[in-house]
Protein backbone atom coordinates (compact mmCIF):
# COMPACT_ATOMS: atom_id res chain seq x y z
CA UNK A 1 0.00 0.00 0.00
CA UNK A 2 2.50 2.30 0.95
CA UNK A 3 4.40 1.83 -2.24
CA UNK A 4 1.74 2.39 -4.20
CA UNK A 5 0.98 5.41 -2.88
CA UNK A 6 4.32 6.73 -3.40
CA UNK A 7 4.12 5.55 -7.08
CA UNK A 8 0.96 7.45 -7.43
CA UNK A 9 1.95 10.44 -6.13
CA UNK A 10 5.52 10.36 -7.59
CA UNK A 11 4.92 9.01 -11.25
CA UNK A 12 1.46 10.06 -12.20
CA UNK A 13 1.02 13.45 -9.93
CA UNK A 14 -2.15 12.24 -7.92
CA UNK A 15 -2.91 14.73 -5.31
CA UNK A 16 -1.81 12.68 -2.20
CA UNK A 17 -5.58 12.20 -0.91
CA UNK A 18 -6.37 10.32 -4.29
CA UNK A 19 -3.06 8.37 -3.83
CA UNK A 20 -3.49 7.23 -0.49
CA UNK A 21 -7.42 6.20 -0.87
CA UNK A 22 -7.02 4.37 -3.81
CA UNK A 23 -4.30 2.36 -2.23
CA UNK A 24 -5.76 1.89 0.60
CA UNK A 25 -8.84 0.55 -1.16
CA UNK A 26 -7.17 -1.37 -4.26
CA UNK A 27 -4.71 -3.08 -1.62
CA UNK A 28 -6.90 -3.52 1.06
CA UNK A 29 -9.56 -5.55 -1.38
CA UNK A 30 -6.75 -7.45 -2.92
CA UNK A 31 -5.76 -8.43 0.75
CA UNK A 32 -9.15 -9.34 1.22
CA UNK A 33 -9.39 -11.62 -1.85
CA UNK A 34 -5.85 -13.16 -1.34
CA UNK A 35 -7.32 -14.59 1.88
CA UNK A 36 -10.62 -15.39 0.53
CA UNK A 37 -9.27 -18.14 -2.53
CA UNK A 38 -6.50 -18.90 0.59
CA UNK A 39 -9.06 -19.71 2.99
CA UNK A 40 -11.72 -21.60 0.22
CA UNK A 41 -9.16 -24.22 -0.77
CA UNK A 42 -8.10 -24.76 2.34
CA UNK A 43 -11.55 -26.24 2.66
CA UNK A 44 -12.43 -27.32 -0.59
CA UNK A 45 -9.97 -29.73 -3.18
CA UNK A 46 -11.12 -30.79 -6.08
CA UNK A 47 -9.77 -34.06 -6.83
CA UNK A 48 -9.99 -33.51 -10.65
CA UNK A 49 -8.77 -30.09 -12.47
CA UNK A 50 -7.77 -28.51 -9.24
CA UNK A 51 -4.90 -26.07 -11.17
CA UNK A 52 -7.79 -25.27 -14.10
CA UNK A 53 -10.21 -24.65 -10.96
CA UNK A 54 -7.56 -22.09 -9.31
CA UNK A 55 -7.19 -20.64 -12.50
CA UNK A 56 -11.03 -20.08 -13.45
CA UNK A 57 -11.41 -19.13 -10.05
CA UNK A 58 -8.87 -16.46 -9.51
CA UNK A 59 -9.51 -15.06 -12.72
CA UNK A 60 -13.51 -14.01 -11.88
CA UNK A 61 -12.17 -13.17 -7.73
CA UNK A 62 -9.88 -10.85 -10.16
CA UNK A 63 -12.30 -9.26 -12.18
CA UNK A 64 -15.23 -8.66 -9.19
CA UNK A 65 -12.02 -7.07 -6.73
CA UNK A 66 -11.22 -4.61 -9.67
CA UNK A 67 -14.49 -3.88 -10.46
CA UNK A 68 -15.70 -3.79 -7.22
CA UNK A 69 -12.69 -1.24 -6.37
CA UNK A 70 -13.42 0.89 -9.13
CA UNK A 71 -16.54 1.75 -8.03
CA UNK A 72 -16.01 2.01 -4.70
CA UNK A 73 -13.50 4.66 -5.96
CA UNK A 74 -15.76 6.56 -8.36
CA UNK A 75 -18.52 6.44 -5.28
CA UNK A 76 -15.59 8.04 -2.81
CA UNK A 77 -14.93 10.61 -5.65
CA UNK A 78 -17.17 11.06 -8.31
CA UNK A 79 -16.33 14.56 -9.50
CA UNK A 80 -12.36 14.00 -9.95
CA UNK A 81 -12.57 13.61 -13.82
CA UNK A 82 -9.15 13.77 -14.62
CA UNK A 83 -8.30 10.77 -12.17
CA UNK A 84 -11.14 8.48 -13.93
CA UNK A 85 -9.30 8.69 -17.08
CA UNK A 86 -6.48 7.59 -15.52
CA UNK A 87 -7.64 4.72 -13.27
CA UNK A 88 -9.49 3.40 -17.21
CA UNK A 89 -6.26 3.22 -18.53
CA UNK A 90 -4.49 1.62 -15.76
CA UNK A 91 -7.14 -0.83 -15.69
CA UNK A 92 -4.99 -3.86 -17.82
CA UNK A 93 -1.97 -3.62 -15.36
CA UNK A 94 -4.36 -3.73 -12.29
CA UNK A 95 -5.71 -6.72 -13.45
CA UNK A 96 -2.66 -8.40 -14.64
CA UNK A 97 -1.01 -7.61 -11.26
CA UNK A 98 -3.84 -8.34 -8.96
CA UNK A 99 -4.37 -11.69 -11.01
CA UNK A 100 -1.11 -12.86 -10.24
CA UNK A 101 -0.81 -12.02 -6.47
CA UNK A 102 -4.76 -13.71 -6.06
CA UNK A 103 -3.22 -16.69 -8.19
CA UNK A 104 0.15 -16.88 -6.57
CA UNK A 105 -1.85 -16.64 -3.13
CA UNK A 106 -4.02 -19.95 -4.44
CA UNK A 107 -1.52 -21.74 -5.61
CA UNK A 108 0.51 -21.53 -2.47
CA UNK A 109 -2.49 -22.55 -0.19
CA UNK A 110 -2.97 -25.44 -2.68
CA UNK A 111 0.36 -27.00 -2.37
CA UNK A 112 0.68 -26.09 1.53
CA UNK A 113 -2.34 -28.01 2.39
CA UNK A 114 -1.69 -30.90 -0.07
CA UNK A 115 1.79 -30.97 1.92
CA UNK A 116 0.02 -31.20 4.97
CA UNK A 117 -2.66 -33.65 3.65
CA UNK A 118 0.72 -35.91 2.51
CA UNK A 119 2.33 -35.17 5.53
CA UNK A 120 -0.72 -36.67 7.55
CA UNK A 121 -0.80 -39.45 5.65
CA UNK A 122 2.74 -40.51 5.47
CA UNK A 123 2.37 -40.23 9.93
CA UNK A 124 -0.94 -42.51 9.39
CA UNK A 125 1.35 -44.72 7.37
CA UNK A 126 4.28 -44.70 9.75
CA UNK A 127 1.80 -45.27 12.72
CA UNK A 128 0.57 -48.16 10.60
CA UNK A 129 3.54 -49.59 9.61
CA UNK A 130 5.03 -49.37 13.28
CA UNK A 131 2.11 -50.83 14.58
CA UNK A 132 2.65 -53.51 12.12
CA UNK A 133 5.97 -54.46 13.07
CA UNK A 134 5.34 -54.50 16.41
CA UNK A 135 2.85 -56.65 16.31
CA UNK A 136 5.70 -58.70 14.28
CA UNK A 137 8.12 -58.65 16.66
CA UNK A 138 5.54 -59.55 19.80
CA UNK A 139 4.49 -62.54 17.48
CA UNK A 140 8.46 -63.63 16.76
CA UNK A 141 8.89 -63.59 20.57
CA UNK A 142 5.42 -65.11 21.52
CA UNK A 143 6.50 -68.22 19.04
CA UNK A 144 9.50 -68.83 21.32
CA UNK A 145 7.93 -69.76 24.47
CA UNK A 146 5.80 -72.70 23.37
CA UNK A 147 8.28 -74.34 21.59
CA UNK A 148 10.67 -74.14 25.05
CA UNK A 149 8.06 -74.68 27.07
CA UNK A 150 6.91 -77.78 25.74
CA UNK A 151 10.59 -79.07 25.61
CA UNK A 152 10.39 -78.21 29.37
CA UNK A 153 7.27 -79.72 30.38
CA UNK A 154 7.90 -83.24 28.56
CA UNK A 155 11.32 -83.08 30.30
CA UNK A 156 9.89 -82.49 33.92
CA UNK A 157 7.11 -85.38 33.04
CA UNK A 158 10.25 -87.88 31.94
CA UNK A 159 12.01 -86.81 35.28
CA UNK A 160 9.12 -86.87 37.85
CA UNK A 161 8.89 -90.90 38.25
CA UNK A 162 12.70 -91.16 37.77
CA UNK A 163 14.35 -88.01 39.79
CA UNK A 164 11.25 -86.34 40.95
CA UNK A 165 13.56 -83.96 43.14
CA UNK A 166 15.06 -82.74 39.69
CA UNK A 167 11.72 -82.54 38.48
CA UNK A 168 10.50 -80.08 41.62
CA UNK A 169 13.87 -78.23 40.80
CA UNK A 170 13.04 -77.77 37.30
CA UNK A 171 9.49 -76.73 37.99
CA UNK A 172 10.68 -73.91 39.58
CA UNK A 173 13.34 -72.73 37.72
CA UNK A 174 10.55 -72.65 34.88
CA UNK A 175 8.83 -70.73 37.50
CA UNK A 176 11.39 -68.34 37.48
CA UNK A 177 12.09 -68.23 34.16
CA UNK A 178 8.41 -67.33 32.47
CA UNK A 179 8.24 -64.99 35.17
CA UNK A 180 11.27 -62.71 34.20
CA UNK A 181 9.23 -63.21 30.57
CA UNK A 182 6.38 -61.68 31.29
CA UNK A 183 7.88 -58.88 33.23
CA UNK A 184 9.88 -58.54 30.15
CA UNK A 185 6.57 -58.33 27.81
CA UNK A 186 6.44 -54.48 27.63
CA UNK A 187 10.23 -53.89 27.25
CA UNK A 188 11.77 -52.67 24.05
CA UNK A 189 15.42 -52.65 25.82
CA UNK A 190 17.26 -54.46 28.28
CA UNK A 191 21.23 -54.18 29.39
CA UNK A 192 23.34 -57.01 28.54
CA UNK A 193 23.11 -57.72 32.40
CA UNK A 194 19.63 -58.27 31.92
CA UNK A 195 19.59 -60.38 29.26
CA UNK A 196 22.79 -62.41 30.71
CA UNK A 197 20.73 -62.98 33.59
CA UNK A 198 17.70 -64.15 31.27
CA UNK A 199 19.58 -66.41 29.80
CA UNK A 200 21.24 -67.98 32.83
CA UNK A 201 17.45 -69.04 34.27
CA UNK A 202 16.81 -70.85 30.98
CA UNK A 203 20.79 -72.42 31.11
CA UNK A 204 19.69 -73.51 34.26
CA UNK A 205 16.64 -75.26 32.91
CA UNK A 206 18.29 -77.20 30.65
CA UNK A 207 21.34 -77.78 32.31
CA UNK A 208 18.64 -80.20 34.67
CA UNK A 209 17.48 -81.35 31.32
CA UNK A 210 20.75 -82.72 30.48
CA UNK A 211 22.91 -82.94 33.13
CA UNK A 212 26.39 -83.02 32.88
CA UNK A 213 26.48 -83.12 29.21
CA UNK A 214 26.07 -79.55 29.35
CA UNK A 215 28.29 -77.03 30.43
CA UNK A 216 28.44 -73.23 29.84
CA UNK A 217 31.06 -70.53 29.44
CA UNK A 218 29.61 -67.13 29.62
CA UNK A 219 31.97 -63.97 29.85
CA UNK A 220 31.43 -60.34 28.62
CA UNK A 221 33.81 -57.21 28.61
CA UNK A 222 32.45 -54.72 31.18
CA UNK A 223 31.98 -51.87 28.52
CA UNK A 224 29.91 -54.14 26.78
CA UNK A 225 27.28 -54.88 29.95
CA UNK A 226 25.41 -51.48 30.25
CA UNK A 227 24.81 -51.72 26.29
CA UNK A 228 21.18 -52.07 25.34
CA UNK A 229 19.42 -55.20 23.52
CA UNK A 230 16.21 -56.29 22.30
CA UNK A 231 15.26 -58.74 25.17
CA UNK A 232 14.91 -62.46 24.58
CA UNK A 233 17.48 -62.27 21.86
CA UNK A 234 19.91 -64.91 22.64
CA UNK A 235 17.60 -67.54 23.87
CA UNK A 236 16.82 -68.74 20.14
CA UNK A 237 20.40 -68.55 19.72
CA UNK A 238 21.85 -71.14 22.73
CA UNK A 239 18.30 -73.17 22.06
CA UNK A 240 19.41 -73.65 18.66
CA UNK A 241 23.13 -74.60 20.09
CA UNK A 242 21.50 -76.74 22.37
CA UNK A 243 19.52 -78.81 20.27
CA UNK A 244 22.51 -79.17 17.41
CA UNK A 245 25.00 -79.90 19.31
CA UNK A 246 23.54 -82.83 22.35
CA UNK A 247 20.31 -84.38 20.64
CA UNK A 248 22.42 -86.60 17.91
CA UNK A 249 25.45 -87.33 20.18
CA UNK A 250 25.87 -88.88 24.06
CA UNK A 251 28.91 -87.46 24.76
CA UNK A 252 29.40 -83.82 26.74
CA UNK A 253 29.84 -80.33 25.09
CA UNK A 254 30.70 -76.84 26.26
CA UNK A 255 28.69 -73.69 24.63
CA UNK A 256 30.70 -71.02 24.69
CA UNK A 257 29.22 -67.38 24.96
CA UNK A 258 30.92 -63.95 24.83
CA UNK A 259 30.29 -60.29 24.65
CA UNK A 260 32.23 -57.24 23.99
CA UNK A 261 31.93 -53.63 22.35
CA UNK A 262 33.44 -53.04 18.79
CA UNK A 263 32.81 -49.96 16.75
CA UNK A 264 30.00 -48.80 18.51
CA UNK A 265 28.15 -52.12 18.24
CA UNK A 266 27.43 -54.72 21.33
CA UNK A 267 28.82 -58.02 19.57
CA UNK A 268 27.22 -61.12 21.01
CA UNK A 269 28.85 -64.80 19.83
CA UNK A 270 27.96 -67.85 20.75
CA UNK A 271 29.91 -71.14 20.02
CA UNK A 272 28.78 -74.89 20.28
CA UNK A 273 30.30 -78.21 18.80
CA UNK A 274 28.51 -80.25 16.64
CA UNK A 275 29.01 -83.64 15.01
CA UNK A 276 29.71 -83.12 10.65
CA UNK A 277 28.47 -87.44 10.54
CA UNK A 278 25.10 -86.81 12.41
CA UNK A 279 23.87 -83.72 10.59
CA UNK A 280 25.15 -80.57 8.17
CA UNK A 281 25.98 -77.37 9.78
CA UNK A 282 23.42 -75.45 8.08
CA UNK A 283 21.02 -77.40 9.47
CA UNK A 284 21.39 -75.23 12.26
CA UNK A 285 19.66 -72.18 11.46
CA UNK A 286 15.99 -73.47 11.79
CA UNK A 287 13.29 -71.11 13.13
CA UNK A 288 15.26 -69.81 16.15
CA UNK A 289 17.94 -67.81 13.55
CA UNK A 290 15.62 -67.13 11.61
CA UNK A 291 13.37 -65.49 13.82
CA UNK A 292 16.63 -63.59 15.01
CA UNK A 293 17.44 -62.54 11.88
CA UNK A 294 13.55 -61.27 11.61
CA UNK A 295 13.69 -59.24 14.61
CA UNK A 296 17.12 -57.66 14.10
CA UNK A 297 15.89 -56.47 10.51
CA UNK A 298 12.71 -55.30 12.16
CA UNK A 299 13.98 -52.98 14.81
CA UNK A 300 17.16 -51.73 12.41
CA UNK A 301 16.51 -52.50 8.87
CA UNK A 302 19.67 -54.59 8.17
CA UNK A 303 20.71 -57.84 7.25
CA UNK A 304 24.12 -57.89 8.48
CA UNK A 305 23.42 -58.27 11.76
CA UNK A 306 23.38 -61.87 12.22
CA UNK A 307 26.13 -63.97 10.78
CA UNK A 308 27.00 -67.70 10.92
CA UNK A 309 29.80 -70.04 10.31
CA UNK A 310 30.81 -73.69 10.88
CA UNK A 311 34.64 -74.30 10.72
CA UNK A 312 36.62 -77.64 12.90
CA UNK A 313 33.26 -78.76 13.78
CA UNK A 314 32.15 -75.55 15.60
CA UNK A 315 29.37 -74.19 14.56
CA UNK A 316 29.56 -70.15 15.89
CA UNK A 317 26.78 -67.74 15.47
CA UNK A 318 27.86 -63.62 15.84
CA UNK A 319 25.14 -61.47 16.95
CA UNK A 320 25.71 -57.29 15.93
CA UNK A 321 23.14 -54.92 18.02
CA UNK A 322 23.26 -50.94 17.16
CA UNK A 323 22.51 -49.03 20.12
CA UNK A 324 19.28 -47.18 20.63
CA UNK A 325 21.24 -43.87 20.68
CA UNK A 326 23.73 -44.35 17.73
CA UNK A 327 22.65 -42.36 15.07
CA UNK A 328 24.39 -44.46 12.11
CA UNK A 329 21.66 -47.28 12.95
CA UNK A 330 18.97 -47.45 10.80
CA UNK A 331 16.45 -48.70 13.34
Amino acid sequence: MLVEAFLLMKWFHIESRLAWTDSLVHTGLLAGASLLISQNLAYYHPQKGKYLYLLVYATILSVIWLTFSTCLMRSIFPYKTEYYHWMIDALPVRYIIGWLIITGMGMKSLVWHELGEQRALMARKDATERMAREAELFKLRQQLQPHFLFNSLNSINALIMLRPQQAREMVLKLSDFLRGSIKREDQQWISLTEELQYLEWYLDIEKVRFGHRLSTEVSSVVEAQAMQMPPMLLQPVVENAIKYGLYDTTEAITITIRAWKEDELLKIEVRNPFDPVLQQPHRGTGFGLSSIRRRLYLLFARNDLLETQAIDNIYTTLIKVPQPNDKSSNH
